[in-house]
């Protein structure tokens, strides 16, 4: 099967503001006359979603089109590039769904994290928001970490894209950037340490594949520091404690996104306790099958 994904960018000969394309063997197809937003397709797929993804495979026909590679520099006005595949969706999390992760913030709090051994364990999962649409950083560009942080750390997670009426359509890439410091300090700083200018980036595409079950890959983050590797580590899907349908009913249970939702998944990939994120470093997620995100981190 023809892997097809869902793309947004900008491209001087192709029209001013944001395009939205659809990548096909290396070629991405303008196809913004018949789908101007990507929530305009998602609101398209509800109870139709194999026909939807017909539909973009349609409109490719007789569309202007472009080699993938012409996508290459990073955001800057007149340059092709990519943008971050949401546009008027909002971006949601869960929490804990890696063995690794309830680790992870049981060392960093100061309390013992005691909460966060309970709801690894809860039948209904830790779920937050994380950013707008608008907001959202795509491949390439520049990820935030707070100025008044002194523990940062970019959170490689698998991210599933569900429709208005909460069924999954696809996959992307995200970095759930996070002040491990401030979260630690005290639980209730969640939104602080989680929620700021820059700290969610997502691409570089939706990978689409409607299915209910966690795809078999490795996510793998590569952290660079002055052109050198700072830390790198993996960890395979597989690991994932919650199941797609049960993350996107919490999600949206007395909760309607009509414009459709993107969830971050958790992180199973942790740097270590004397490791914090610093200007000018290089992020690299990468997932089988689905893509690479790359960041440079600045602070905001």
């Amino acid at each position: 099967m023809t892997k097809l994904t869902l793309l947004r960018f900008i491209h001087p000969d192709s029209g001013a503001g944001a395009r939205v394309g659809l990548l096909v063997d290396e070629t991405v197809y303008d196809i913004t006359v018949n789908f101007a937003w990507v929530s305009m397709w998602l609101r398209s797929s509800v109870n139709r979603v194999q026909e939807a993804i017909a539909d973009l495979q349609k409109a490719t026909e007789g569309k202007k089109n472009f080699p993938l590679s012409a996508f290459e520099s990073a955001p800057a006005k007149g340059v092709p590039h990519l943008l971050a595949p949401v546009d008027t969706q909002e971006v949601w999390a869960a929490g804990v769904t890696y063995e690794r992760s309830r680790a992870a913030r049981q060392e960093e709090s100061v309390d013992g994290g005691d909460v966060y051994a309970r709801v690894y364990q809860a039948e209904r999962p830790e779920i937050f928001f994380k950013a707008l649409g608008w907001r959202v950083i795509g491949t390439r560009g520049e990820v935030g970490i707070r100025s008044d942080a002194t523990w940062s750390v970019p959170e490689p997670e698998l991210v599933v894209i569900y429709n208005p009426a909460m069924q999954p359509i696809g996959f992307t890439v995200g970095n759930d950037v996070s002040s491990r410091d401030i979260e630690g300090a005290n639980p209730l700083y969640l939104p602080q340490a989680k929620v700021y200018t820059a700290s969610c980036a997502l691409g570089p595409g939706i990978v689409l594949n409607p299915v209910d079950e966690w795809p078999e890959a490795t996510i793998r983050l590569n952290i660079q520091r002055d052109e050198k590797v700072a830390f790198e580590g993996d960890v395979a899907t597989s690991r994932i404690k919650r199941k797609i349908n049960e993350l996107g009913s919490y999600l949206g249970r007395s909760n309607h996104f009509p414009d459709g939702v993107a969830l971050l998944t958790g992180t199973g990939v942790v740097p270590p306790n004397d490791f914090t994120l610093a200007a000018g470093d290089v992020v690299t997620i990468s997932i089988d099958g689905i893509g690479m995100l790359t960041n440079t981190v600045k602070v905001v």
